[in-house]
């Protein structure tokens, strides 16, 4: 059984205790968002993400040190990783909640959506294989909207867990239906194997979806935690 702990937390403040915290390449990233909110979300993610890293590593918060290169294009803007460390993290955010999971390097994702979002016919068949599709006949649109949100932030989450995101199709994957627990049911894909994959819904919060995607074979543990500095 893995034990992984998901940790949420509310946009925090740019107040000088946690903008410390950021190197200066996150400094940068920081500076470049326009939109205030979009500032403290990023914030939010990297303190979170630290604050979570610390604990793991069992070292202080500010001596934590990230390297997002992406593997694509070497710009720092990929999965924070700790060099050398036997961690791997994922940071997710929608609306005023932002979340991180942690795993002993193993592939994991954290997806997270607002709830309130409508889903139309165009988005269903672009996200959704045939057998989900099915089971959303016959639901009220509202209902429709929240069985397909339940689907959606499972793709995200696998997505993130491959590393790929959209590069696998996905009307590849199917899933276990919305109001089954979460279970990868059959992949097209060789980057997902469904015997190599877990899954779990979260509670995350009110009016929000979220799921965790692991690439193991063990069983999950997920245990949610609302943070507060």
């Amino acid at each position: 059984m893995m034990e992984i702990v998901v940790r949420w937390s509310s946009p925090l403040p740019a107040e000088e205790r946690f903008l410390r915290l950021l190197d200066d390449v996150e400094q940068g990233r920081f500076e470049n968002y326009r939109q205030d909110a979009d500032k403290r979300r990023f914030l939010t993610g990297r303190v979170l993400a630290k604050t979570v890293a610390a604990e793991w590593l069992g070292v202080a918060v500010d001596t934590v040190k990230f390297d997002a290169t992406c593997e694509d294009c070497g710009k720092p803007h990929g999965r924070p990783t700790v060099p050398g460390a036997d961690l791997t993290l994922s940071i997710s955010h929608s609306g005023d909640l932002i979340g991180v999971a942690a795993t002993p390097s193993v592939p994991v994702g954290l997806d997270v959506e607002t709830a309130n979002r409508r889903a139309d016919d165009g988005l269903i068949d672009y996200a959704l294989s045939p057998a989900e599709v099915a089971s959303l006949t016959g639901l009220a649109d509202d209902e429709r909207s929240r069985a397909f949100f339940v689907y959606w932030t499972r793709k995200e989450a696998v997505m993130k867990a491959t590393g790929k995101g959209l590069r696998i199709p996905l009307q590849s994957i199917t899933f276990s239906r919305y109001d089954e627990p979460a279970r990868l049911a059959s992949s097209d894909d060789p980057a997902l194997d469904p015997a190599r994959t877990r899954l779990v819904d979260l509670k995350a919060a009110d009016g929000y979806r979220a799921a965790i995607a692991v690439l193991t074979t063990d069983e999950l543990s997920v245990t949610e935690e609302h943070w507060t500095p």
